[in-house]
């Protein structure tokens, strides 16, 4: 049987090979969350609901259909900890920094797996790149913990409660996994604006992207013969930095903008910018909440939609179209009607490719989108569609905010919201090279000829 895997393996693309692992990682998943121990006394939780948590929590999503507090024990909790973990980190990464623990050496196969996984164009300095990720993400994991910990000493009797829900908030922030385990996310901060603000730094280090993090650490930590020369930073790192704040600043002062007469009359200016703050930050990929979003009016929740479509960074712990590829079409557009065939930013010109891959990227995320809609408003019909559209848009960006319709979804709604997740969080490259398979070039070309268009 392993011999065929292994065949099985070889005859498939790495982008194959990294779906199939996701999908045999959500099996395990639902193995340990079905576990003796891992529910509470008396608790049974259905099969497809099992599966819909080990699916939330590979994808790091923060969906759930039933609340982890009042469903699961201590030890369940480090059950979905360990899967967050691997979820948003990623398999192949953690799988290979466990591999070389053990001492064994990677092959050129599984280098080509990471390159995959992480939306990297080159082989050199891959295992370099996986140990980095690790070490950066469980320093970021360790200090928030021990930050929030010692804070909400205030908050719980015992200092094994406060760390208990230091170690699972910090863990499900920085992957960006969306769950909790206080029973109402965030609200319970809702005005301690110390939490909330470790809480955004934990997201935002998640989701802005692991080269990025690898980028600033040696721009932190340079030798002192090095300070003389000015630092280099890439071009992803500089696009992806100034798209990720622009859109948090942009997603805040909308929120504000539209909510100033509704949710937030009354409210002193700090409340109104810590809540609209928040929440553009969590549609990031984040999930966590210091409120009811329902509560939100509808062009609010639509823009928060559109936030969440965009996601996170490439090569971090969250999904949707990503901000790299929304800023490629938002430069592309720019350049367009300038009538530039040539795009460039930062004394630097992008390729051809890469805009090309933005445009289809973005297309076929709005048709799965599209389409996940309209069945959902066939299977659900007791449901809004600004629900649905607002669910959709959360599972695809594997953010996990909910306007609290997920428990009500049918058995097909589940199923679609599932597929949306797992698509999120494997990336809809990864997505349409499965379909596509191995890439082959032709070696022979027909006449050209030219279409109206517009």
């Amino acid at each position: 049987m392993w011999n065929d895997w292994k065949s099985w393996i070889k005859r498939r693309s790495p982008a194959q090979v990294i779906t199939a692992y996701y999908i045999v990682s959500v099996t395990i998943s639902v193995m340990l969350l079905r576990l003796p121990g891992v529910h509470l006394p008396n608790v049974e939780v259905p099969f497809i609901d099992t599966v819909f948590t080990a699916v939330s929590a590979v994808s790091v999503t923060g969906l759930t259909v039933v609340n982890i507090s009042e469903t699961y024990s201590v030890f369940g909790y480090f059950v979905i900890m360990l899967i967050m973990q691997f979820g948003g980190i990623g398999i192949m990464a953690l799988g290979t920094f466990f591999w070389l623990l053990l001492g064994k050496k990677i092959g050129l196969r599984s280098r080509r797996l990471i390159m995959v996984d992480h939306n990297q164009y080159a082989l050199s300095g891959l295992v370099q790149l996986v140990k980095e990720i690790v070490k950066i993400i469980v320093v970021i994991e360790i200090i928030g913990t021990l930050i929030l910990g010692f804070h909400f000493l205030k908050y719980y009797s015992t200092w094994e409660e406060a760390f208990l829900q230091a170690l699972f908030a910090s863990v499900s922030a920085t992957t960006n996994g969306g769950l909790d385990i206080t029973g109402a996310s965030m609200i319970p901060y809702a005005g301690d604006y110390f939490v909330q603000f470790i809480t955004i730094i934990l997201i935002t280090l998640g989701a802005i992207g692991f080269p990025v993090l690898i980028e600033l650490k040696e721009f932190l930590f340079r030798r002192k013969w090095d300070l003389d020369v000015p630092y280099q930073f890439t071009l992803f790192t500089k696009l992806t930095t100034i798209t990720y704040a622009g859109l948090l600043v942009f997603g805040t002062l909308i929120i504000i903008l539209l909510e100033f007469q509704h949710f937030f009359r009354g409210m002193s200016w700090h409340e109104s910018f810590f809540y609209a703050f928040f929440q553009s930050g969590t549609t990031r990929s984040g999930g966590l909440a210091t409120m009811d979003v329902s509560e939100f009016t509808m062009p609010t929740l639509l823009v928060m939609s559109i936030m969440m479509f965009i996601g996170a960074s490439p090569s971090s712990v969250g999904g949707g179209i990503r901000t790299t590829t929304f800023a490629l079409n938002i430069l592309f557009i720019w350049h367009f009607a300038r009538g530039n065939k040539d795009i460039k930013v930062f004394r630097r010109e992008l390729h051809h490719d890469d805009i090309l891959k933005s445009l289809v990227i973005t297309i076929l995320a709005m048709i799965i989108c599209f389409t996940s809609v309209v069945i959902m408003s066939i299977t659900d019909k007791h449901l809004q569609l600004i629900e649905i559209i607002f669910e959709v848009c959360s599972a695809f960006g594997t953010t996990g905010l909910s306007m609290g319709i997920t428990a009500e979804l049918s058995n097909i709604g589940k199923i679609i919201i599932m597929v949306l997740m797992f698509v999120g969080r494997i990336g809809l490259t990864s997505f349409l090279y499965i379909i596509g398979g191995k890439t082959e070039k032709t070696n022979y070309h027909y006449p050209k000829e030219r279409i109206i268009i517009g």
